[in-house]
């Protein structure tokens, strides 16, 4: 819709850095539609890789229903929060832009959340004591254990 595909390549790796003692895997737009890309891919021994998801956007207004469904199913997935920054007003070519920036937690809350079109700057706070503290009652131990049967079936599949 934007030509984005015009200006931008595909990456080919993941990139997890730390601040504050968070770490954040960092994505851009269309990067949201592939859970398998978004997927928590702790190291040997790790149950988690990253406490939350940043993604940078550029969703138009008519598709702001995927947009808020899909920070909020990978927050749920990964156990982690989920920061989304989507542009808000109207581009060049008149495609408009809704918003719905969010801040989801780990259980698919949103804590930020703003009417669409609304421009707005918000601090929130990633709390994580909470986010350990939930990790440690939801399938303790067990989260690498599904994710590898689960590639597992797919690697067999014909």
């Amino acid at each position: 819709m934007a030509g984005e595909h015009e200006r931008y390549g595909m990456g080919s790796e993941r990139k997890i850095v730390e601040l504050n003692g968070i770490k954040l895997l960092l994505s851009v737009c269309y990067d949201l539609r592939f859970p398998v890309w978004m997927r928590q891919q702790p190291a040997e021994g790790e149950h988690f890789e990253y406490d939350a998801l940043l993604c940078i956007a550029n969703w138009p207004a008519p598709r702001r229903h995927p947009w808020r469904t899909l920070l909020q199913a990978r927050a749920v997935e990964n156990l982690s929060y989920v920061i989304g920054v989507n542009r808000v007003g109207e581009d060049a070519k008149g495609l408009a832009y809704s918003g719905d920036s969010l801040l989801v937690d780990f259980k698919g809350e949103p804590l930020i959340d703003q009417p669409a079109h609304t421009p707005f700057i918000e601090t929130g706070t990633l709390d994580k004591t909470a986010l350990d503290a939930f990790r440690e009652n939801f399938l303790p131990g067990k989260m690498p254990t599904i994710l590898s049967y689960c590639q597992e079936w797919v690697n067999d599949a014909p």
